[in-house]
């Protein structure tokens, strides 16, 4: 079990992410102390470390939130599952590729002034 400041830490969130995340329901029911003081356990903080990836790369929560939902369902959603998640490494690989085109270019513009110089 981890107190909310060491589930901020291990999963880079800050704690009013984590109170935002259990909020809108993308954490599922998060324990409590009996003097109601939140816990997180492993499972809380794999969500997580998942949840990081899915924002670090763009996904909005509104998607995070159904894949949560999913998730909660059952195995039975796992092929739903799965196309959310293609549909989102798409994004991220077309994003990836505007990216390299943005940084090519700017390295080519660098390389402009080098000669100048």
């Amino acid at each position: 079990m981890y107190a909310p400041s060491e589930a901020a830490r291990r999963s880079g969130f800050s704690l009013d992410t984590l109170r935002y995340y259990e909020k809108v329901g993308l954490l599922g029911t998060v324990d409590r102390t009996p003097g109601g003081r939140r816990v997180f356990t492993d499972d809380d903080l794999g969500w997580l470390v998942l949840f990081r990836c899915l924002r670090d790369t763009g996904m909005p929560i509104a998607e995070m939130r159904r894949y949560a939902e999913l998730a909660r369902e059952g195995e039975h959603t796992a092929t739903d599952r799965r196309a959310l998640l293609e549909r989102h490494a798409g994004r991220v690989e077309e994003q990836m590729r505007l990216l390299q085109r943005q940084y090519d270019h700017l390295r080519e513009k660098i390389r402009f002034y080098e000669r100048l110089a």
